[in-house]
């Protein structure tokens, strides 16, 4: 399976690099980083790093074949770009090409409260199959650390783009 994530925007950037990290070994990970979101990041092993403003990379081809896509964080700028089918980065055309190719494509925006427009916005790319998904705490997983929260709200993003995964305490008849 090969999983790109792209990092749009600052603000919450930090969840996006632990969903890359918390991704399984088998996966073949590609990573893009706006230039707002820029960090600098250890050398990790399979994943390649892509450049935003690189729109002739691998990762904007269907042909090159990935399989699901994460925007995590999901500035409002970059949902409003792919909602009305602006390719003018890699982010956006990356998720254009998952769009046109029917793959997953899963959005996790970060701002609150929603504006009427970025609901709208929403909105309409949820009819188009597209998964909108905040990062937003449960509780009966029962959290105790911003860590848990975290890989609460990671296993669940891996679970709607098909991704096993045992980052959070599941519901069970047995509690």
């Amino acid at each position: 399976m090969k999983v790109l994530i792209a990092i749009s925007g600052a603000s919450g950037a930090s969840l996006g690099l632990k969903a890359l990290r918390a991704l399984p070994q088998d996966v073949e990970k590609h990573l893009i980083i706006s230039d707002h979101a820029h960090i600098v990041l250890d050398k990790e092993d399979n994943v390649t790093l892509h450049k935003d403003e690189a729109i002739w990379a691998s990762v904007a081809s269907g042909s090159f074949g990935i399989d699901a896509m994460m925007v995590i964080p999901c500035s409002m700028n970059t949902l409003a770009k792919i909602s009305v089918g602006i390719a003018d980065n890699l982010t956006s055309r990356a998720a254009s090409v998952m769009i046109k190719e029917q793959k997953k494509l899963l959005l996790a925006p970060r701002e609150m409260p929603f504006s009427a427009i970025a609901l709208e916005n929403m909105h309409k790319l949820s009819t188009l199959g597209i998964i909108i998904a905040p990062p937003v705490m449960a509780y009966y997983s029962e959290q105790g650390s911003l860590e848990e929260m975290e890989n609460f709200m990671i296993g669940k993003w891996f679970d709607l783009i098909g991704i096993e995964n045992n980052l959070y305490k599941r519901w069970s008849d047995h509690e």
